[in-house]
This record gives C-alpha cells, sequence and structure tokens, in this order.
C-alpha cells in the first residue's frame, strides 16, 4: 500500500484527506507528501523484512506468545503510520501515544530485566509526551488550531510574538528529543534493547526512533521556521550540538560492551546523534545528510540486529568475547552480512553510512560548523575501533586463543552451536539488509536527486 500511495503521488501530487468530511483546518486531516511518503516506504520496508525474519525468533525466544507479538506489532505499526501521515498536531499526538504504548509492550518481552527497562522507558516516555501535550496547548491557545499547515500560516505572519509561543515550541521540542533518544534524552534506549527479545530489538530500533526523528524534522521546517524560533532561542543549534556530544558519548561506550546487543545499542546513540547533526545544521545539506542517515541506519540497524538474533539463535549467546573463527565458517551469509552492514557504519564506500557521512561533512564545512565535522570523523574512528574487534574475533580468532569459549571443565559452554547457517527465514533477510546497504550506498545520487530534492528542492547533489 506505501508504494502504491508513493505511485500515486508520484503521479497527481499531495494527497490530503479530511476524516468524516470535515475539512481542515478545523477537522482532521490526513496528508501524504514527498517527505512521510519517504518516511513511510522507510518504515514499511523495513519492518516487512524484519517482521519475515521474527517468525522463527518469536517462535524460540517467546514460546506461546506469537500471536500478542505479531498484535502488538500490528498496533505499532499502525501508530507509527499514522504519525507519519497526519497533518494535525493532536492527532500526532494520539498516534504517538499509540505507537509508545505498543513499543511499551514488544520491550517487556525479553528476559527478566526486560520488564524493568521497558517500565523505565514508560515514565520517561510519558514524560516527553506530557512535555509534548503541554507544549502543544500553548501552541493552541496562542493560534486557535491544531493543523500543520494552517499553524505554519498564522506563525509565518506573526512569528513566535509572545514568550508562550517559544515556551510551547521548546516542550514540543524536548518531549519528541526522549522518543528520538537525542542525547541526553537517551537513557532510557541502552537497557531496552540489551534486554529486549532479539525480535523486538530488531524491529524497533530500525524505525522506533527514525519516526521520532521525522516528526521533528517536519515541526522544524515545515511548521515552523528554524530562523525564527533563533531569534529568540537557539533551538535548531542546540539540537545539533546535543547531537554532536551524542554521537562522542554513543561511540565511546559502545566500545567499552561485551555484549553485542548492548554495543549495538550505544551505537544506536550515537547514530540518532548524526540526524540532530543534520537538523542542527539548518540547511540543505544538512537535512539531506540526515534523512538520507535515517534511510541508511534503518537498514544498517535492522541488519545489525538480525545478525544478533542469529548469533542467539544458532550459538546461544551474543558475547563479543567468546565469538571466534569458527563462527564465519559455521554462519558465512550471517558473518558476511554483519560485515557489510558493520563497514557501512564506519562509513567506508561504496556502503551507504558514507555517503549520509559524506553530506553532513560536507554541510558543516559549508557552514564552517567545526565541532560538528571533527565529531562525525572521530567517531568513525571509534566505530571503527568496536566494529573491527568484532569483526577479527569472528574471522581471525582463532578457537584456542579465545580463552573465553573453554569452562572450567575445558569444555565448551553449554549452548554452543551445531554446525550450520540458521534456516532460510532468518538467513534471507539479513542478507537482504547486506545487499539493501551496498545498492543504497552504489544508488545515493538516484534517491538524492529524484527523492530527496523534491523534498528540499535547493539541494545540489
Amino acid at each position: 500500500s506505501s508504494l502504491g500511495l508513493a505511485a500515486v503521488l508520484t503521479s497527481e501530487g499531495a494527497i490530503s484527506y479530511h476524516l468524516a468530511g470535515w475539512r481542515p483546518p478545523i477537522g482532521i486531516e490526513l496528508v501524504l507528501d514527498e517527505l512521510s511518503a519517504f518516511v513511510l516506504l522507510v518504515v514499511t520496508g523495513v519492518t516487512l523484512v524484519v517482521l519475515t525474519h521474527s517468525r522463527q525468533v518469536v517462535e524460540t525466544e517467546l514460546q506461546g506468545q506469537s500471536a500478542p507479538f505479531f498484535g502488538v506489532t500490528l498496533l505499532l505499526l499502525g501508530g507509527f503510520s499514522g504519525i507519519i501521515v497526519t497533518g494535525d498536531l493532536f492527532n500526532l499526538y494520539v498516534f504517538l501515544e499509540i505507537g509508545s504504548l505498543a513499543t511499551y509492550a514488544l520491550l517487556a518481552l525479553g528476559d527478566r530485566r526486560a520488564p524493568v527497562s521497558a517500565f523505565r522507558y514508560l515514565i520517561l516516555g510519558t514524560i516527553g509526551a506530557s512535555f509534548y501535550l503541554l507544549g502543544l496547548g500553548f501552541i493552541f491557545l496562542e493560534t486557535g488550531s491544531l493543523n500543520m499547515m494552517d499553524i505554519a500560516k498564522i506563525l509565518g505572519e506573526i512569528g513566535l510574538a509572545s514568550r508562550s509561543l517559544t515556551l510551547g515550541v521548546i516542550l514540543m521540542v524536548a518531549g519528541i528529543s526522549v522518543k528520538m533518544a537525542l542525547f541526553p534524552f537517551h537513557g532510557w534506549l541502552p537497557d531496552a534493547y540489551s534486554y529486549a527479545s532479539s525480535a523486538a530489538t530488531s524491529l524497533i530500533a530500525p524505525i522506533g526512533t527514525k519516526v521520532a526523528a521525522y516528526v521533528l524534522i517536519r515541526f522544524l521546517f515545515f511548521v515552523i521556521e528554524p530562523e525564527v524560533v533563533d531569534l529568540t532561542v537557539p533551538l535548531v543549534t542546540i539540537i545539533g550540538m546535543l547531537g554532536a556530544v551524542g554521537i562522542l558519548w554513543g561511540s565511546i561506550m559502545a566500545v567499552a560492551q561485551t555484549d553485542l546487543k548492548r554495543m549495538l545499542a550505544y551505537s544506536s546513540v550515537g547514530q540518532i546523534g548524526y540526524i540532530g547533526v543534520g537538523i542542527g545544521m539548518a540547511s540543505p545539506l544538512g537535512i539531506i545528510g540526515a534523512l538520507l542517515h535515517l534511510l541508511n541506519h534503518a537498514c544498517m540497524k535492522a541488519g545489525l540486529f538480525l545478525v544478533a538474533g542469529n548469533f542467539a539463535h544458532r550459538l546461544g549467546h551474543t558475547d563479543i568475547r567468546r565469538l571466534e573463527k569458527s563462527v564465519c565458517k559455521r554462519m558465512p551469509v550471517t558473518s558476511g552480512a554483519f560485515a557489510v552492514a558493520a563497514i557501512s557504519m564506519i562509513g567506508l564506500p561504496p556502503t551507504a553510512g558514507f555517503f549520509s557521512k559524506w553530506y553532513l561533512i560536507r554541510g558543516g564545512l559549508d557552514g564552517e560548523n567545526w565541532f560538528y565535522v571533527v565529531a562525525i570523523l572521530l567517531s568513525s574512528l571509534l566505530n571503527a575501533v568496536y566494529f573491527f574487534g568484532v569483526l577479527e574475533r569472528i574471522y581471525l580468532r582463532s578457537s584456542a586463543s579465545s580463552e573465553e569459549t573453554i569452562n572450567e571443565m575445558g569444555e565448551r559452554p553449554t549452548g554452543e552451536p551445531t554446525w550450520g547457517e540458521v534456516k532460510f527465514s532468518m538467513w534471507m533477510p539479513t542478507l537482504l539488509f547486506g545487499v539493501g546497504v551496498l545498492a543504497l550506498g552504489l544508488g545515493n545520487v538516484v534517491i538524492v536527486q529524484n527523492v530527496l530534492r523534491a523534498i528540499v528542492p535547493e539541494i545540489q547533489a
């Protein structure tokens, strides 16, 4: 359906639907334009591939809970899709809560620590949603409207003429930043991603924070003008600086981890920072870098968490210290997909990760934002440290040289694998993301010219 809507958008232009026949700004409006269609395709496409992989994982890790898992997943996808296509800020809040409730439920499925981490996210997520709703109340009192296009028109005439409007914008951005896990609002993410089931993490990690990033881009660049905000509070600049700090913080913390899922969780904090940096640049090149990284990271991180799920399913663990050279022989497809996605996360050409970082660095150089440029380059070096560490164990570390793989009795730990790759329904989606990362890198010019230029016309590839 997302592809069908995108096809209609290409031939007929933006699609607008008025619920119950009430025309905006009074009624609720659903809108599919170039930006929402792009993000909707990312979310639904990644979800389709991940759910193909999840069936076997759910049967193994969540025995007897397949129906609740996939039922809540449908609720999650419905909430996220509603967030993307709504043209009403209050309706966005409603869909945000629907998606959040489904996220809490999915993240609570895992080991015995999962419910605690999910509850922590519930508390922080509720605080963030409260900030959003309170800020929206201030904006509604001043503008008398909830429709995005109508508010954009009103603010274009009056600007942020009052302190209540400015406060409303700040509160809404803070609330969205919690959902996005932008540093320092990221405290819920590492534990939630680490302790949840592999199926839940593989689904939520690639798309959950990206939907919140979309909301931030939509609000800051299509509802209000960044220049207008910065006249009173340098909000966009603050987002960029927090993103740059988050890039470094997440990368440093990832280096220190010994569990693959936890390493990927902290890596997500850093990768979200790239999108924050692109938003902070408030320039065409910055926005293209942010949107391109939204797409690229969704595919890279989905592939990496599917690899972690394959390891947990076949090896019985995701402990980096227990990985060894035999893994690449036992699981060649999974290991190869991990290598490609890891290289892309580092940012080496011709993978997708290189090109989104390239546009962000170009944007930083054009705007003379040297801190952003240094943060991106330094984080790439840190990414190389922790990803090449895993690759070294998978491809080069022999069994005899890995003391962690021998227990006190001189035997292999329980749960070590039988020989062989995971089932077709698991390795094929993993392979698709590995190939997709390469395809996105090689086809980045096509994406920029034909898709992102329609979203930000000033972009020059």
